[in-house]
């Protein structure tokens, strides 16, 4: 079964907890702290495997996560790190943020590794808090939280060279000529439902792939046919072999013009990149005429083949490996959205903000205030007081003040929450 879109989620491992201990041998005058470091959270990471060409393997496997690391010992034992989790990937699976549909990741390389989310920071153990003012310090680091995200994978298939054309046209017994792909040919619609991947050697240049993508028709952008969950497939291949069908009762210009125009909807980039159109059929009654008036109407060159005879093929390869030689390589569609985030140290960014979320009810925000609170052990005297120490001197109060917060209203932080007392 070929699979070529899919959601998952994917969970990293928290940190581990930092130790609050203190040694109690029996010859050891004055011991000092000796709580541990906790163990860094497992994170997951996507790697590209050559052998799998779908992503059948995650039609169950919705869900992936990945341990957390162990808390803090006595004795200055560190908690262990949890192992990371290592999920295959066909080559070419793109990877999507699947609320924002921001693209993360493009795995388009073998042996390709991306962590996808990392595994939380361990906690820090009394023992690292020790010094010249503090020879007793009771406050340990939580390790951070692991980091939940949900994810669309798409896979585009890699291939050099792409082969579409309306249903019937001939890609998929061109395909078998030239290679040794063994696609279903009949003489329906549709016959081929899922792409096909052909190795062709030819001459002296180095083989190249090619893929049949079927299934477009009109309004195949639109979803209509197959057309939409393939044409995803043509973003990644370097040439297009238009294939143009020339047998009785055929329209080859509105053919072409049909797929051009799906092509162009889809991403307009499409109809710019270096293309072979194949008359196919030749060996049908009055295909030379319809090739002619084909030509003029189009004014393009069109290379005549068919399966019949072996007519053209030569040719129409020739042409695939000069175009191939000085062919880029393209961008896939999701790349034109994307915008880089430009950071500028000049610009100092704003530690947290307060938001009124009901009366009497505020929360603080922000990435870096929570990242420290997360780290806080609050469940010590110490703690607390380390917590609210840190938010006095970032400002919080002056700015609870400047909203407008009365004695008594509930300030949220996390999931923690506290009343405000002038």
């Amino acid at each position: 079964m070929f699979i070529d879109r899919c959601k998952i989620e994917v969970r990293s491992g928290k940190g581990g907890d930092g130790a609050i201990a203190f040694r109690h041998e029996k010859y050891v005058a004055n011991g000092g702290p000796s709580g541990g470091n906790g163990g860094r959270g497992g994170s997951i990471i996507f790697r590209t495997d050559k052998t799998m060409n779908s992503l059948f393997n995650f039609r169950h496997s919705k869900a992936f996560i990945a341990q957390d690391g162990e808390k803090g010992d006595i004795k200055l034992r560190y908690g262990k790190n949890a192992p990371d989790v290592i999920v295959n990937v066909p080559v070419g699976t793109v990877v999507l943020d699947a609320e924002t549909h921001e693209l993360l990741f493009d795995l388009n390389k073998e042996n390709m590794e991306v962590v996808v989310v990392k595994g939380g920071r361990g906690g820090r153990g009394n023992a690292a808090f020790k010094s010249d003012r503090n020879r007793v310090p009771r406050i340990a680091e939580n390790g951070l939280p692991g980091i939940n995200k949900k994810l669309i994978l798409e896979l585009k298939l890699i291939a050099d060279v792409g082969l579409v054309g309306l249903p019937n046209a001939g890609k998929s017994t061109l395909l078998s000529l030239i290679s040794e792909a063994k696609p279903e040919i009949a003489d329906y619609p549709f016959t081929t439902i899922t792409p096909n991947l052909g190795v062709v050697n030819h001459g002296n240049y180095q083989s190249f792939v090619v893929a049949d993508l079927p299934g477009l028709i009109e309004d195949a952008h639109k979803g209509k046919g197959l057309g939409l969950e393939f044409l995803r497939h043509v973003e990644r291949c370097r040439v297009i072999i238009h294939v143009v069908s020339m047998e009785d009762g055929a329209n080859p210009v509105k053919a072409y013009q049909t797929i051009n125009e799906e092509l162009k909807k889809y991403d307009p980039r499409l109809v710019k990149r270096p293309t072979i159109i194949a008359a196919s059929k030749m060996d049908e009654d009055g295909a030379d005429e319809k090739r002619i008036k084909f030509i003029k109407a189009v004014k393009k060159k069109a290379i005549g083949i068919s399966a019949l005879t072996n007519e053209g093929l030569d040719e129409l390869l020739n042409a695939t490996i000069l175009e191939l030689s000085r062919a880029e390589e393209p961008k896939i569609k999701d790349y034109q959205n994307l915008k880089e985030k430009v950071y500028d140290a000049r610009k100092e960014e704003s530690l947290f903000t307060i938001v009124k979320e009901k009366p009497h009810q505020y929360r603080i925000l922000g990435d870096k205030v929570l990242r420290t609170y997360s780290l806080i052990n609050i469940s010590t005297d110490e703690g607390m007081l380390r917590l609210i120490t840190y938010l006095r001197k970032i400002g919080v109060d002056d700015e609870l003040e400047k909203k407008g917060v009365s004695e008594g209203d509930t300030i949220y932080l996390g999931d923690f929450a506290f009343e405000y007392i002038k």
